[in-house]
């Protein structure tokens, strides 16, 4: 991919148009570090030196980059250890002048609904088994998760301000897991027909979420769904950017491969084009 080849490209031959060179930071959970791409920089946390982080710092040509991305990482390990691992918070300082953040998607507990609606599907593999679950209280409880995540986020963004006050700050949603017309793929993802719909709808809920609570905390959103629609795992394997449960490329089951990665990394790249607060 050509993302790629340019995140290996040297500094004199990179090319121009996307910004001064920057003190950049990237914050993240597990679709930040790019587990299992090669080549794996830090076992502990899975970290890539092919992520996006990665390809965004080769690109721009910067000063000073430090990614701390870390699979597993919830909001809370913006403040705690991970691992043997630092604070997530503590890569800032007040001459960090880009930031970019993508995290809330384990604390609505994503590894948790994957292993649910797997074990579900077998019960009624043309229903909606997890849905029915997820509502069986008379209210989508995979909702509530995500309306209780954001202030977490919030505080993030409010604390990254606090930190690197001088930085231009990015929230990077998700990419597109599952088809984006409802479709399903089973058994090569191994969701019940009907749950389809439901979890794709509950990504967009995610996504949404992230959008929001980037506006009210005056940083910019990076749309890595829209871009990536039609490159869902349940695609064939030259044609998609997130692997499925038994990946063929190297990545995570039910993450971004490298092609992913750099799908993400021209999203950010883009956004930070568009300049503060437009699109």
């Amino acid at each position: 991919c050509a993302l790629v080849a340019a995140g290996a490209t040297p500094a004199a031959a990179r090319p121009a148009g996307h910004g001064s060179a920057t003190a950049y930071a990237a914050l993240g959970d597990s679709y930040t570090s790019g587990p299992g791409i090669p080549a794996q920089v830090d076992a502990a946390c899975a970290r890539s030196d092919h992520n996006y982080p990665s390809l965004v710092a080769a690109r721009r040509g910067t000063t000073a980059f430090t990614d701390v991305s870390c699979a597993g990482a919830t909001t809370a390990e913006m403040w705690q250890a991970q691992g043997g691992r630092p604070p997530q918070l503590d890569a800032l300082d007040r001459h960090t002048d880009l930031v970019t953040v993508q995290i809330g998607g384990n604390d609505v507990g994503f590894g948790t609904i994957i292993a649910t609606c797997a074990r579900l599907a077998a019960q009624d593999p043309a229903g909606n088994p997890c849905e029915r679950s997820y509502r069986a209280l008379g209210h989508d409880r995979l909702a509530v998760d995500i309306a209780r995540t954001a202030p977490k986020v919030g505080r993030v963004l409010r604390a990254v301000r606090a930190r690197a006050p001088h930085a231009r700050v990015l929230v990077v949603g998700y990419p597109d897991l599952l088809p984006d017309d409802g479709s399903g793929c089973f058994p090569q993802v191994p969701f019940a027909r009907k749950d389809f719909p439901y979890l794709r709808d509950t990504e967009k809920r995610l996504n949404l979420m992230l959008r929001l609570v980037a506006a009210l905390n005056r940083a910019d959103y990076v749309d890595t769904y829209g871009p990536t629609v039609g490159h869902d795992m349940c695609k064939a394997p030259a044609d998609r950017w997130t692997e499925p449960l038994q990946p063929a490329a190297p990545a995570a089951p039910a993450h971004p491969n490298a092609e992913g990665e750099a799908a993400m990394a021209k999203a950010v790249l883009d956004r930070l084009d568009r300049g503060h607060g437009r699109g």
